[in-house]
């Protein structure tokens, strides 16, 4: 007996339990993989764990943004993430991750309490008072939470008052308030920002410079911040850092209105200081003046800039025993800044041409702005020891002649010294104070070695014009130039006669 199969029915089950099979398959997969999944999520948050131990914490926010991909609806994943984030000092990063936490699991209140510490860190009030708020309406007796809310308002009332101030340009007071606004709002870059500003103004850059970095590091990715330091850097004579500065906002923006032109200046400018200090390093002193001569060509308005060529024409000019140079290039570089530094080359400067009160009175004035400054000290000393040795003035070795040299050889010595040194010859006021003291000394020469009386003096080792010598006939005042001793200025005109 044949059986009556209904073949398409048959072929219609089978069908159906192949897709039955195949949902059961796919299933069982998908179990093994999330099953997979969520092993590889904990080993994620095991490795982030321990570098968070170890205090690695880039190490460690890997591990998170890892376990994060793995398991999108972990709320404790997050708040993880925002941890290390927030001890990275990534407070938008943070802020974004609790956000999270909150809106898979509102009722998580470690997250709001982080959450609102974040935006009082930023000075963000208002975002801080309301999640403070929402904490406190949660747990009435959280202490901590409600200190920090009872800050805000005088914390809005202090930055009131600081606007006022800064425009009363009462800028010592806007300092001391905002440090204080800053112990309770460290990551604002606005309230550094506005320190900084008052620092410029109450001439400290150093500390100006310091909230600038600060910024710079807070608003990351800042071309106008790291134009704003470049410039403050430059300002206060620091080519080189300023330079670096420019590059980074060059980085990011290579064509920068105001970095790029900027950085043209501040390159060629760096370049000639730099090689500058190379050649005084090396002792090429005429290289390093003429180099540093170069940098001046380039930057006729930035006093510091200015200062920093002068202080090397300076320097390099003292060394190279061009001591009217050293004096003239050490008063410029003195008029902008008082520097210890620069007081020592010109008094090094002073004592190359006998000027030993003037040396004196240089390494005094560098110990009064450095009391631990043992090159001033040293140099005082010397400069002491060399005056002592010099009051007693050798006029022959002045005029350049023999002890046995007659009247006429002394007379005509003393016309080409006192022609060479007039102080008419010199217009700058430096050259000029090197050249009174020679010419005095010139002076003194001539009057001792063509009066036989005074000579006959001299060569039995008596100065007839020391004060202190009972032979000298004008008393207790000296010679008749005692009052132009010492490179004092003085106005009339000498005689060749």
């Amino acid at each position: 007996m044949l059986l009556n199969i209904d073949t398409s029915q048959l072929a219609s089950d089978n069908r159906q339990l192949s897709t039955v099979l195949l949902f059961l398959v796919l299933d069982l997969l998908l179990q093994g993989a999330k099953a997979t999944s969520k092993h590889e999520v904990e080993m994620h948050l095991e490795h982030g764990r321990d570098y968070l131990a170890r205090g690695q914490l880039a190490e460690a926010l890997n591990s998170y943004h890892a376990a994060v991909e793995g398991d999108p609806d972990n709320y404790l994943t997050y708040y993880k993430r925002g941890t290390v984030y927030l001890a990275l000092g990534k407070a938008k990063f943070a802020i974004n991750d609790f956000a999270k936490v909150l809106e898979l699991r509102p009722d998580f209140t470690a997250a709001r309490i982080q959450k609102g510490n974040v935006h009082m860190k930023l000075a963000e009030y208002d975002e801080a008072q309301n999640e403070f708020y929402e904490v406190i309406v949660a747990e009435p007796h959280n202490e901590e939470v409600r200190y920090q809310y009872e800050r805000i308002e005088p914390a809005r009332e202090q930055y009131s008052l600081i606007q006022d101030l800064i425009a009363r340009e009462d800028y010592q007071t806007v300092v001391t308030l905002l440090t204080q606004m800053l112990e309770i709002s460290p990551w604002s870059a606005e309230f550094r920002e506005l320190r900084a500003k008052a620092y410029i103004e109450l001439g400290d850059h150093i500390s100006a410079v310091s909230d600038m970095r600060s910024v710079n590091r807070l608003t990351q990715d800042s071309t106008q911040g790291y134009f704003k330091l470049a410039k403050l850097l430059y300002d206060i004579g620091h080519a080189a850092d300023a330079l670096k500065e420019i590059r980074e906002c060059l980085k990011l923006d290579p064509e920068h209105k105001d970095c790029f032109p900027f950085y043209k200046k501040i390159k060629k400018v760096d370049k000639f200081l730099s090689d500058a200090q190379e050649f005084s390093d090396n002792k090429q002193y005429a290289d390093c003046v003429s180099t540093a001569q170069k940098a001046l060509k380039h930057e006729k308005e930035v006093e510091m800039i200015i200062f920093g060529a002068k202080k090397l024409m300076c320097s390099c000019s003292a060394a190279n025993e061009e001591h009217a140079d050293a004096i003239k290039y050490c008063r410029e570089a003195l008029d902008i800044y008082k520097d210890p530094q620069v007081l020592c080359d010109r008094a090094e400067a002073y004592l190359g041409t006998d000027m030993y009160d003037d040396a004196i009175h240089d390494y005094q004035a560098a110990i009064e702005i450095d009391e631990h400054l043992q090159r001033a000290k040293e140099g005082l000393d010397r400069a002491k020891r060399m005056q002592k040795q010099a009051e007693k003035r050798d006029y022959y070795k002045i005029l350049g002649v023999k002890r046995n040299a007659n009247k006429q050889e002394i007379t005509k010595a003393y016309r080409k010294a006192a022609q060479k040194w007039h102080p008419d010859n010199f217009p700058d006021p430096d050259e000029k104070k090197v050249a009174e003291k020679k010419f005095i000394d010139i002076a003194a020469a001539k009057e001792v070695l063509t009066d036989p009386e005074k000579r006959r003096q001299f060569d039995q080792g008596q100065d007839p014009l020391d004060p202190e010598s009972g032979s000298n006939p004008f008393g207790n005042g000296g010679h008749p130039f005692h009052h132009f001793q010492h490179g004092s200025p003085f106005q009339f005109k000498f005689h060749f006669s």
